[in-house]
Order: structure tokens, then sequence, then C-alpha cells
């Protein structure tokens, strides 16, 4: 217990030490008064501690923010940083430190505390975080309590808690009933029910000051949202100190307004908006905000948690004890009698339990140069590995660290086109864009501000979107990026007349991209597919290396009918499927732009007309067939000279062959069954014999044995004759398949 105090006291002391200080002074200034020795005693007064306020600010869209602090100090002083408890892991990981003066980081501290469940440790309840009632009372058995409301108070100590479950006269048992069960100071034992009207108060004025603490402890775990960081800057005169790291963020969502002119020109004013929020520690006043398009990898790790890792428990190594024994006398010869050891360096050592990881060494580190990292700092952009190495041999007083900030490319420029001249700056870097306003941005901690990234009149061309995957025409705007900014993903809204007329959503549009945007239903034009043909004409055939490749064209020719119900004229952007594998426009039919995977086609419609557009398509489709001897295919080799007159000449031989092959393979077929019923005949004959051994009758056996015989020999040599055939003419048709090597165009 007084341990507990005691920590909670230093942590009380770390969170609030100025003002802890102070009323420390304020209490010994009267003791001052009345004593000369003390009053003589000079009080150091503690330094000042100054807010070290955000300077710039970056936002990522994987919902990361890189932030800067900076401010001037003087000598020695102490800065301090606010921020919640959700950013502590991030900026534990990621803080970097730069004293642009010669001075250095002595220390970084915040306010921190064990986990809760490792402080309910150090009490001697036992009780957890969320205990129940019936929890609670266990943890007080053997206390003693004063028990009252249940008829005449009971004052001694808790035995048990028990609960019941009591019957009615009708037979119902009630809900469970607890019961406390309590020794009495005059040694009788006594029980209590406890309801409403029970009260029980803990006598021992040690064990209510141990539960007052197990409280106080619930209540300070609910208190740990905000964390303030304080660092100590060493170092002489007035000097420039910066702080970065980077914390979780909500992710930063562009939205965009498209207005059109009451009088079509082809342009649209667009306008482009940031929705920013923040939920840090810190007022953002007068900040250098940019935003990044890009996800770098970032994650999470619980620097900020104490961990207790596991460790084996030991035992007491005790002493065996040995009942008397004898032994065996040894044979009488020299022996030498070895103690347990070890290998090292192929060298004997004695047993240890030091494991051979740990070393153990009084040598003085190299002291690491001043700070706690840099990574990412404005007045350090551009600085390559090489040069920042030859700055930490100078002694230049930059801190390595784990963390990194905003990357900087090359290639900045500003926006002509932006809201106002030189309003937003875009830079472009690895795989990222980067939007940074160079004006500086206030946004109070908790509040969200939509600040404004792009106005400007673009080309944006009105058109009505038609795919056979999606059968309802789409109102669309056909937009150009004409401006140096890449628009990232997001909303947005279109408005023509003076008036909303949609809204929707847009992928990331590089300078000089044109993009379709659907915002609405054209409920006044139908477009459906009145047409469907498709032809396949051989076009080229070949023979080679044994197989047989077929190329055809085939022509593909969609019709697509527009009807525009409207009193406008519509134009009417059709989407048609692009196939891959040599397939290309016919007719002299052309595309007003190719995507990987369709083409798009214009169709101009008039008020109240119906217009119709062709597309045809042509592309070569190979088939190939091997040849072989294995299997009769002088079917498809008859289908070929058919379609392929010219091939009959080359052909013929390879079908006499196969017919050849064909004709043994009957022969061998009915071979095989003559053999098989002479195998059946001879069987039957020795059966037979057999049954009638020493009868008249089996001599008529006899001779149909020696026939079944004589006509199983006749199949055997027939088999063998015909298989030698076989082969020979399988390996006349392989000569013929490998020796075959033509082409043919076919006219």
């Amino acid at each position: 217990m007084r341990c507990t105090i005691s920590r909670s006291c230093t942590l009380l002391c770390a969170v609030g030490l100025s003002v802890f200080t102070s009323a420390l002074l304020a209490q010994a200034a009267p003791a001052a008064k009345n004593s000369a020795s003390k009053a003589s005693v000079p009080q150091a007064l503690p330094p000042v501690i100054k807010d070290l306020p955000v300077r710039k600010v970056v936002l990522y869209k994987n919902g990361v923010g890189y932030f800067e602090h900076a401010g001037s100090v003087s000598g020695n002083q102490r800065v301090a940083i606010d921020f919640t408890s959700s950013q502590l892991n991030d900026v534990l990981q990621s803080l970097t430190v730069l004293d642009q003066g010669g001075g250095r980081i002595a220390g970084v501290n915040y306010n921190s505390t064990m986990p809760l469940e490792e402080q309910l440790k150090t009490l001697s309840l036992g009780l957890k975080d969320y205990p129940s009632t019936i929890a609670i009372y266990h943890a007080l058995r053997g206390q003693r309590l004063e028990v009252t409301g249940a008829g005449a108070p009971l004052v001694g100590r808790l035995v048990n808690v028990e609960f019941r479950k009591e019957t009615d006269k009708n037979g119902l048992t009630s809900d469970d009933h607890y019961f406390l069960i309590v020794a009495t100071d005059t040694g009788a034992l006594r029980t209590a029910e406890l309801t409403d009207a029970v009260s029980v108060r803990m006598a021992d004025p040690a064990l209510q000051k141990q539960f007052n603490a197990y409280l106080e402890i619930l209540a300070a775990g609910q208190n740990q949202q905000g964390r303030h960081l304080i660092l100590d800057a060493l170092g002489q005169g007035q000097r420039e100190l910066r702080v970065s790291y980077i914390s979780e963020v909500p992710v930063w969502k562009s939205t965009y307004r498209m207005v059109f002119p009451r009088v079509p020109n082809s342009q649209a004013t667009v306008q482009g908006w940031a929705v920013v929020d923040n939920t840090v520690g810190a007022d953002w006043d007068h900040v250098q905000l940019s935003l990044v398009a890009g996800a770098p990898q970032s994650f999470i790790q619980p620097l900020s948690q104490p961990i207790y890792t596991h460790r084996p428990e030991i035992p007491i190594a005790t002493q065996a004890q040995f009942s008397p024994q004898t032994h065996e006398a040894a044979e009488a010869q020299n022996y030498v009698v070895h103690a347990p050891s070890e290998m090292l360096n192929n060298q004997l050592i004695a047993p240890t339990r030091i494991p051979s990881s740990i070393r153990m060494t009084s040598e003085k580190k190299a002291e690491a140069p001043t700070g706690f990292g840099v990574a990412g700092m404005e007045g350090l952009e551009g600085v390559s590995p090489a040069a920042m190495g030859s700055m930490f041999a100078n002694g230049a007083n930059v801190a390595t660290g784990a963390g990194y900030g905003a990357g900087v490319g090359g290639g900045v420029y500003r926006a002509s086109d932006a809201i106002h001249e030189n309003d937003v700056a875009t830079n472009s870097f690895d795989d990222f864009f980067e939007y940074a306003l160079t004006q500086p941005v206030t946004i109070h901690k908790n509040e969200s501000a939509m600040v404004p990234i792009l106005q400007q009149d673009l080309p944006a061309e009105h058109v009505t979107l038609w795919s056979e995957r999606e059968r309802q025409p789409l109102r669309a705007v056909w937009l150009e990026n004409k401006s140096k900014l890449t628009l990232d993903s997001g909303s947005f809204s279109i408005f023509e007349g003076g008036e909303f007329a949609g809204e929707g959503l847009l992928d990331p549009i590089h300078p000089s991209e044109r993009r379709l945007l659907s915002y609405a239903v054209d409920q006044a034009m139908r477009v459906k597919v009145t047409g469907r043909e498709n032809q396949r004409i051989l076009h080229h055939v070949e023979i080679h290396k044994g197989a047989v490749v077929e190329t055809h064209m085939d022509v593909a020719s969609v019709t697509y009918t527009a009807v525009n119900s409207a009193d406008m004229d519509r134009v009417v952007l059709l989407e048609h499927p692009r196939r891959g594998n040599g397939w290309s426009l016919s007719d002299g039919v052309k595309a007003a732009e190719t995507a990987p995977n369709l083409y798009r086609f214009k169709l101009p419609v008039a008020a109240h007309s119906t217009e119709k557009l062709d597309v045809r398509e042509q592309g070569p489709e190979k088939t190939s067939v091997a040849l072989t001897s294995d299997s009769d295919q002088r079917e498809y080799l008859l289908d070929l000279v058919k379609r392929v007159p010219e091939a009959q000449e080359k052909l013929k031989p390879l079908v006499e062959a196969q017919g050849a092959i064909a004709d043994l393979d009957t022969k061998l077929a009915e071979v095989a069954e003559k053999g098989k019923t002479a195998a059946a005949d001879e069987a039957r004959d020795r059966e037979n014999l057999t049954a009638l051994k020493g009868n008249d009758a089996a001599r008529r056996f006899v001779d149909e044995l020696n026939r079944a015989e004589d006509q199983l020999q006749e199949a055997r040599k027939q088999t063998a004759d015909l298989e030698m055939q076989k082969q020979a003419a399988v390996d006349k048709l392989d000569a013929l398949i490998g020796g075959l090597d033509w082409a043919w165009d076919v006219k």
C-alpha cells in the first residue's frame, strides 16, 4: 500500500512539476520568516516551461500526419508539447529533434503510468477491473466488518458469502439470495441476507484505506487521455529548436464543384476543396499545411506501454537424501575422473550457468550525436546521405532517430491556376502528389475546416454515357484536366443553369488527362443493340512438325440504335468492349477514345430522332491439331481437304497410311477373337478328358483338344505377323507426318 501511494505521488509530480514545486515554495515561505537559518538558504527556482507550437502539418491519405513544432529557446530551456494518448506510440516511434544553435537535448519526459492491471497487483485485495459484488465480498473474507440493517448490528470477521435458492409453499423456486456468514466477536456465527437495506462497513481503517487506494487507481486510469511531453534543451544563447513526429490522424478528404455557365461554352468552373480535421491535442495556429495524396507504409507499436515478459520459475535446489549404499570395486588400473565441463573455442572451461549470449563489459560507449533524431525536417530537404554523414562528422547537432516526415522531391512549381496566384504549390515525389498551401492555416483542436485547393475553368463536354454492362444511359461530363494539379480522388457535385444537377465520384485525374464523370440518369435517351453478326473465314493453313495450324479471320459486327426523346440534342458516348490478340476495327470505323478494355464511340443524336452506329471488328483466331499415329484422324483430314482442296495431294498419303493401320487393327481384333474362342475350347476339352479318364469316350475329346491347340497356335502366329505389319505401317505414317512441311493461303 505504501509503495502504491509513493508511485502515485511520483507520477503526479512528473505531470505537474512546476505547479507542485510552486506549492512547496509557498508552504516554505512562512517557515522562512520564523527561522533565520532557513531564510538564509537560497531557494532554486525551476526553469520556465515554454510551449513549442505547431508550425508545419503534412497529412497523408493513409491516416497519418507529419507534425513539426518550432520555436526559439534561450540557454537551458524546458519546452512542452501536448498531444493525446492515442498519439503516444507514434510519437515515441518517430520523434526527431534538431537544435540549430549548438545545443543538445538532455532528455524527454512525459506523463505515463503502469497498466491498470499491473497497478492493481500491488494491492493485497486481489480485485481486478470491473469486479462483481460477490468478488468484492470474497476479497473481504477474514476481514472485520460491521453489518447493519438486518436486525441487530453484527460486528465480526467475514467467513464466507453463499447463495441459496428458496422454495415457497407452492413449490416455486425463487431467485438467488446471498447471505453473509459472520463470526462475531463473541464467537457466534451469524448470517445476514444481503438486501438493499443492508449496509456493510469495513471496521479496519487499514483495509478501508487500501480499498480507497483501489478506487483511486481506477479513477486515475480513466484520466489518461492527455499527454504532456517535456524536452530539456541545454545550450547557450538564443537558438532555434525544431521537433517533428508522425501521428495517427483522420484521413483528409477531397470534394469538387463543377459549375456550368447558363450559356454553354465547353468550359466548367472546377472548384476543389480539402476537408481537414484537427483531432490532436494542440491548436494549429498559422501552420504551413500540406496535403499528400499518398500512403507511405506506417504501423503502430505499443512503445508507450510498459511490457512485462514471462520469466521461468526455477525451483529451489535441495540436496537429495540418500540411503547408505555399497558399490562394486573397480579393477586395478590407472584412470582419471574429470569433472563436468564445457567446450569453448575447443578448450575445456568450468561449468557455467551464464548464457553465452550475455557479455559483461566495462567499456565506455562513444556518445551519439546530441538530440533525438531528425528526419524530413525543414532545413534539411534534399540533403543526401553522404552530406548527412558529413554533418555528423563535423559535429553538427543532428540527432538520429527512427522517424520520418514529408518527403521532398524536385520539380516544385507554383500553380498559377490556383484559387489565387501562388495560393497552392504542387510537389511530386515517388508516386505521391502534394498540395502545399502557401498561406498559413489556423485550425483549432477538435475543429475541422474546408481548405480550397483549386479553382479554374477546365474543358468539359456534356455527353450521355451508355454501356452494354449498364443498360441505363447516364448523364456524364467529359472533363479534361488542363491545370497543373493532380485532382485527387473524391466526390464532386454538378451545377447547371444555377441549379444542382447531380453528383458522383472521381478517381485521380493527372494533368492533361481526360476522364468521364457520370452524375445522373438520362431518362430521355434509349440505347440498345439491334443487330449482331459473326463470320468465320479460313485464312491460312500450315502443317509443320506434326501439327496442323488453322488461322481463321473472324469478323464481328454490332449495330447500336439510340433514340433521343428530349427537346435538346444529345451526344451519346457508346462503350464497346475491346478485344485483344490482334483484333482491330474495320471498315474505317474510328473510336473517339480507346481504353485498355473498351472503345468509346461518339454518336450525335438530334432532338426527337433516332441514329444508328455499326461497329465492325476483325481478328485472327488460331486452332491447332496434332497429327499422330495413335488415333484415326482420317475424318478430320478429309474435312480439311474438303475446305482446302490444294492440300489433297499432300494429305492423301497420310489418309491412306491411317487407313492401312485401321485395317490392320480390324484384322488384329478378328484374330484375337478367334484365339479367345480356341483357348476356351482347349480348356473345355481338357476338363472333359479329366472327367472321362480311362473311358472309351475320351478319345473323341483328345481329337478335339488337338484341333483346338492347332487353332490357338495359328491365332498366335497370325497375331505376331499382323503386329509386325502394323508397326511397319506406324513407322511409315510417322515418317510421313515428320516429313510434311507445307503452308497454304486460302483464296
